[in-house]
């Protein structure tokens, strides 16, 4: 858009000098543009931005909600990549040196963990810090039984689960956390955080009031996934989550755990099989076509993709909502 972008291909803080400069000259996109572009500079300041690096969409969306214009926001997972089998590129890890603060959820990305932690980044914001993690696992023969998820731990806390995101009660406690990191990593737009951060909160109450109105009168209350990804959401609104196999949602399930969700299918009620839009449908539509089941999409919202029923966090979650309507049968 302008010649100064291609001179500049790393995103560094934009000075005010250049932006008045820029502006003199006619170059009216600049602003579109500023997320993109570079000058020299750290920690934010008036006329700069933010360099942020969030390590997958959940963390995004926090970040690009609550900086507005004030951050240049990078995702490390690509849209459609699996977030779980992540591995940090040596130019991404270059990144995170260049930048200011990084926005992660511990236990999710080992290798995101990692490189962050080997990071000299001046802000580290680690989700799972400003929350509390559970244990969540499934009743398989009587059992608890914990979930290997996409063949890691759920978080290396003991088998805590990382899915925080998909409770809007949860996700809302991480967002004031984001919000005051970057208010403390830029304190000349500490208002404007505030702001911002005051805003999504606002817009998640609405979602979690959505949620408890939604669920609260249904035909039943079990539902079945192929990714044990919504442990967290099933407690908040008394329901309760059985997944197929605590291994990679494309795996197959076994011939007993076929036969024990066919019986708690039909003793609940159940009516639909759930798969999510970054994995196939394959093990969702096996057990499905043996119980008779009906199949649909429930987004763990791990990233947004043109398969996605939303184009952010909000509007999948609504997605999900009706989905879930629909399949517990709610009055």
């Amino acid at each position: 858009m302008n010649v100064r972008m291609a001179r500049r291909p790393r995103r560094r803080l934009i000075s005010t000098a250049a932006v008045t400069a820029t502006t003199a000259l006619g170059l009216v996109g600049l602003s579109a543009c500023s997320s993109s572009d570079a000058a020299d500079g750290k920690n934010g300041g008036n006329g700069a931005q933010l360099d942020v690096v969030a390590s997958f969409y959940p963390m995004q969306y926090l970040a690009e909600q609550i900086g507005g214009g004030h951050v240049s926001v990078r995702n490390l997972t690509e849209p459609g990549q699996e977030p779980h089998d992540l591995e940090v590129s040596a130019k991404q890890r270059a990144q995170l040196e260049d930048s200011d603060v990084a926005v992660y959820l511990k236990g999710l990305q080992p290798s995101v963990d990692e490189a962050i932690d080997q990071s000299g980044i001046s802000t580290k914001v680690d989700a799972a810090s400003l929350t509390s993690l559970e244990k969540h696992g499934s009743e398989v023969g009587g059992h608890a039984e914990e979930h290997d998820d996409h063949g890691h731990d759920h978080g290396d806390e003991g088998g805590t689960d990382p899915h925080i995101w998909l409770d809007p009660v949860k996700y809302t406690e991480v967002a004031e956390g984001v919000g005051k990191a970057l208010e403390k990593a830029d304190p000349d737009h500490a208002a404007d955080y505030k702001k911002n951060t005051a805003a999504l909160v606002e817009k998640l109450d609405a979602l979690n009031t959505n949620f408890e109105d939604g669920l609260r009168n249904t035909d039943t209350k079990v539902f079945i996934t192929t990714h044990a990804a919504f442990g967290y959401l099933a407690e908040r609104y008394g329901l309760t989550e059985e997944a197929i196999s605590g291994l990679d949602p494309e795996s197959e399930p076994s011939a007993a755990r076929v036969k024990d969700l066919q019986k708690m299918a039909k003793a609940d009620g159940v009516t639909t099989v759930f798969y999510e839009t970054l994995v196939s449908d394959k093990t969702a539509k096996t057990l499905a076509g043996d119980a008779k089941l009906k199949t649909d999409v429930l987004d763990p919202i791990e990233g947004i993709t043109e398969k996605s029923k939303g184009d952010d966090y909000l509007q999948v979650m609504e997605s999900n909502l009706a989905a879930l309507q629909k399949a517990l049968g709610a009055k």
